[in-house]
């Protein structure tokens, strides 16, 4: 057992389960954490970021791409604090991570030293399991658990608070192994139940979505769609769970979904959920299905955390199992489809009409931007986003066609979109990266910048600007008509912003001009923002402020 510090010890319980990437700010409750990385030569790597918000956000998107948990480092008090909102976005959105804070020294505990904080009181609402070291000989036995508590189940974030001194002392400590993650399989007896409650459907209908997807589940996925010949739908944020532009796809479920696929499901008599929780927005506020019993609906529920089933819907059918396992043995069903026969592709048919660009009277057109971008990025561009209305246009109108190629929260956090796209573009530097945002999402995380020029990430960042909070403005007007307060932005020159970063900055203000205005920031070696001049008046597509106000 080698004698090590404690720091020690966490670097080797982080580089022996592949963990080579931490995103943070630095902060001297941790130093001597950022001195054993420095004895790493470059075996690890310490992403300097600008704000502990876009620190969290980058460790979260880093969890969803790669399937292990992403680590942040911060330091004790505001930095642990201003991380809380990634770990609240892994919690709500089912991501591995795991957050390290330094904390004050063990003999200063209780007195409310320099920015001391109790964290399991803090964390224990929005984390899976938070704890702190005391001991520097017990660091791998926290840190195998770590990893584990983060990918087991239904996965999410750990919290762990880390004393100064602890991280200096010298203990013996065994070394820990990889860490792989329980997989959960389907019972042969409910792949038979399930063929059973099939064979029986007139009108079946699927809802893939959740974590633990990567393209091989979505291959197995789509292989029991297609060979049985049933429509599928995503959850909110999931749209990269099944080919957009198959034959099969009936478009997603999220913020303003298409009535008619609302309809659909309402009218179906097997609903077969893989993978999502059918949360809030899945449901459009528990509306589209009524929880607890579905009427005259049977549900069956697959999900990796047994506590999800049953926790609101209560299934006709739960299998607690991976999305992995669950595509798989799903991909050997087969069932006679002649009940339903022509219904996915009456339902592909309503899609492809519903993702049809909109016409707006003024500023860019949002629908044809994202068009534009889905027929022409790579197959496996990754898109990101943060949260407000401009998402709406993107989720309806870009196609998704490889898995983990969407990069959203669904905690409906602004702030995202720009920290998600440089971990991907770190993470996958030869990967075509997107970031869209609007003007209030953008300026959240938006001294991020400097961490994409510091790295070389070369994302393109994409800010749609309708100078307005435009989902509460829209909010606002419906209930509050003509009554405008709180909602307006005076924003900077978001060309003059990005260039003095170092990010070459590209205005635009006629929709035409999109396709060249893109081709040049691809083209110039660095990464680019693209400021697009939007009209708060287009506030949703196919909808304007005028529309949505009560007469």
């Amino acid at each position: 057992m080698p004698l090590r510090t404690g720091a020690q010890h966490l670097l080797d319980a982080l580089l022996v389960n592949d963990a080579h990437v931490a995103y943070g700010v630095p902060g001297e409750s941790y130093l001597g954490l950022l001195d054993a990385i420095y004895e790493t030569e470059g075996r690890f790597r310490f992403i300097v970021c600008r704000q502990e918000a876009g620190a969290a956000n980058m460790a979260e998107a880093h969890g969803k791409m790669t399937g292990r948990p992403g680590i942040c480092m911060v330091t004790r008090g505001p930095g642990a604090t201003q991380a809380s909102v990634g770990v609240h976005t892994a919690w709500q959105d089912s991501t591995p991570m795991i957050l390290l804070i330094g904390q004050v020294s063990r003999k200063m505990r209780d007195r409310e030293a320099f920015q001391e904080i109790d964290y399991r009181a803090f964390f224990q609402s929005q984390a899976k399991w938070v704890a702190e070291i005391n001991d520097p000989a017990r660091v791998p036995e926290f840190m195998a658990r770590a990893f584990a508590t983060a990918m087991n189940g239904r996965p999410g974030p750990v919290v762990l608070s880390l004393p100064e001194d602890m991280l200096t002392e010298k203990a013996e400590a065994p070394a820990i192994r990889f860490v792989e993650p329980a997989n959960a399989s389907i019972a042969p007896q409910d792949i038979r139940c399930l063929e059973q409650m099939l064979s029986q459907s007139k009108r079946p209908f699927v809802i893939y979505g959740g974590t633990k997807w990567d393209q091989q589940t979505a291959d197995f996925a789509r292989e029991f769609v297609e060979a049985n010949d049933l429509p599928v739908s995503c959850s909110f944020r999931s749209k990269d769970h099944y080919d957009n532009t198959a034959a099969n796809y009936a478009g997603d479920l999220g913020v303003s979904p298409s009535s008619k696929l609302v309809d659909r499901i309402q009218n179906s008599d097997l609903l077969i959920v893989s993978g999502a929780r059918l949360g809030e927005m899945t449901t459009s506020g528990y509306s589209i299905l009524r929880p607890p019993v579905l009427e005259g609906q049977c549900l069956v529920h697959i999900h990796s955390g047994p506590e999800e089933l049953g926790r609101v819907y209560q299934p006709d059918l739960a299998i607690n199992a991976t999305a992995p396992a669950a595509a798989r043995a799903l991909s050997q069903v087969r069932v006679s489809s002649r009940a339903w026969k022509g219904q996915a592709a009456e339902a592909n048919a309503e899609y492809r009409d519903f993702a049809k660009p909109v016409a707006v009277k003024s500023g860019v057109n949002l629908s044809e931007v994202f068009s534009w971008l889905s027929d022409n990025l790579p197959v496996d561009a990754i898109v990101t986003n943060g949260a407000g209305n401009y998402a709406a246009w993107l989720h309806r109108f870009y196609r998704h066609r490889r898995c983990r190629t969407q990069l959203g929260p669904t905690s409906g956090a602004m702030g995202y979109g720009v920290p998600a796209a440089v971990a991907a573009k770190i993470c996958n530097p030869e990967t075509t990266v997107v970031s869209i945002n609007g003007d209030g999402c953008f300026l959240m995380c938006g001294q991020e910048l400097a961490t994409a020029v510091q790295y070389g990430a070369n994302a393109v960042f994409i800010v749609c600007d309708n100078s307005a909070y435009g989902t509460i403005r829209m909010h606002q007007e419906r209930h509050y008509p003509g009554r405008v307060s709180g909602t307006w932005l005076k924003n900077p020159d978001f060309v003059a912003y990005a260039e003095s970063f170092g990010v070459k900055g590209i205005r635009v203000s006629k929709t035409e001009d999109f396709p060249a205005a893109f081709q040049a920031a691809q083209e110039c070696g660095k990464p680019a923002l693209l400021h697009l001049l939007c009209d708060v008046e287009e506030i949703a597509p196919g909808r304007t402020i005028s529309d949505i106000r009560p007469t």
